[in-house]
């Protein structure tokens, strides 16, 4: 018999294993796990309200709205919806009951994110090095899918000095050692992460 005055002492496991997120500077550019950004992905018919009032975006896309919230294309009527600091939340309900007709699914939990901030030009150098994508998918206010290292990832580019990279949580730290691995040798040093 369970005895209710035991406690347990679980602790939260970031996608990296560690407790707390993982920075590291190198070079021009920080790369950052976002173990706070929350997803949701929706199916939704195209005469369907959007939720939040959000205006979402056609195939390639990436689009901010207010509240930290944003919204990237994933496939023809399904795009995924994104809550900047709401992880801890049950975001995919918050979506779902803002959007009634579509179909709403977390998945928080399934992804990894990795945030790259810095100088415009090392990020661009930076993209060159892992996917094979030409400049005008990568540019500012774009989101693509493609593979990274064989690894399928969306590559989200909010702002010039900014992008996401989302793969699978299974595979966070191949992930994050493909980045890391290639920001050093951008910066010129050949010591991995």
């Amino acid at each position: 018999m369970i005895d209710p005055t035991d406690t347990t002492d679980l602790t939260p496991l970031t996608a990296l294993g560690d407790t707390a997120p993982r920075t590291r500077t190198i070079g021009a550019l920080t790369l950052h796990e976002d173990d706070r950004l929350a997803l949701a992905s929706l199916a939704a018919p195209d005469d369907a309200p959007r939720p939040f009032g959000m205006a979402l975006p056609a195939p390639g896309g990436w689009v901010a709205a207010p509240d930290g919230l944003g919204a990237f294309w994933m496939a023809q009527g399904q795009w995924m919806i994104t809550g900047a600091g709401a992880a801890d939340r049950d975001f995919a309900a918050e979506v779902a009951l803002a959007a009634p007709q579509a179909r709403v699914t977390e998945q928080t939990d399934a992804w990894a994110a990795i945030a790259i901030t810095g100088d415009a030009a090392a990020l661009a150098l930076l993209l060159e090095r892992l996917v094979n994508l030409p400049p005008r998918a990568t540019a500012p206010g774009r989101s693509t899918r493609t593979l990274l290292h064989h690894m399928g990832v969306f590559v989200i580019r909010p702002a010039a000095d900014r992008l996401f990279v989302l793969g699978m949580r299974s595979a966070a730290g191949s992930l994050w050692h493909a980045l890391a691995t290639a920001a050093d040798r951008l910066a010129g040093r050949e010591d991995a992460a």
